[in-house]
């Protein structure tokens, strides 16, 4: 019959709807807050093990959600990096941070729970592990992003340039659980759009690597 879908696009979007689901659920609830059964029934699927059916265990959930932000964000932070070479600055390198990031939220429309998602798996330093892992796997412009940071700071000692871009990293995602959160509650806002919220981001951030080292005695 026309208009009928095929089975492939059935279980695509039977597969989108779970990951929405959980998605936003994770970001409202806590990841370990949240049983199979609870995103199945949210996603409106009749089958209480559809979540395992289509994609296993709860860390394998997880992969599936982070690696479909992560590709977007990806083409992003490589479209603002074609555009430099070896004169760039430390701040062109930390707005290849922020903003591919900043930029995707702003395209998911409102609301958006990947920030809050993200926030509660890196409080976790399993699921950590696991976004650590698809984000460098799906990214290798971070290495070019972080080879630049290093030239831009080059008196930093190691321990203190990969202390700073932790540091970097919680700064980027708590900021954009800010926003997102506000947006979704109707709630004022430190900064008008995304854009301004990833200018402040980049300001603050720049700041950090430039920050004196105090050595104990």
């Amino acid at each position: 019959m026309a208009g009928r879908m095929s089975r492939e696009e059935q279980v695509s979007a039977t597969r989108e709807a779970l990951l929405n689901a959980a998605e936003r659920l994770f970001a409202e609830r806590g990841v370990h807050a949240v049983a199979n059964r609870q995103i199945s029934e949210a996603a409106g699927q009749g089958n209480n093990a559809a979540v395992s059916y289509h994609f296993g265990t709860k860390g394998d959930v997880i992969r599936a959600i982070v690696r479909r932000h992560t590709e977007q964000i990806e083409q992003g932070r490589v479209r603002m990096m074609a555009g430099l070479d070896d004169s760039a600055g430390l701040r062109d390198w930390v707005a290849c941070m922020v903003r591919p990031v900043t930029e995707h939220l702003e395209s998911l429309g409102s609301p958006t729970w990947y920030a809050r998602f993200m926030a509660q798996v890196m409080a976790d330093p399993a699921l950590y592990a696991v976004m650590f892992e698809e984000s460098f796997t799906l990214s290798p412009s971070l290495k070019r992003l972080m080879d630049g940071l290093y030239r831009c700071t080059p008196d930093l000692p190691t321990e203190v340039h990969n202390e700073r871009g932790i540091m970097a990293r919680h700064l980027v995602v708590q900021m954009c659980v800010e926003r997102e959160r506000a947006l979704a509650e109707h709630a004022p806002t430190y900064r008008s759009t995304w854009h301004d919220t990833a200018t402040g981001l980049i300001d603050a951030i720049v700041a950090l690597w430039q920050a004196p080292v105090t050595r104990d005695e």
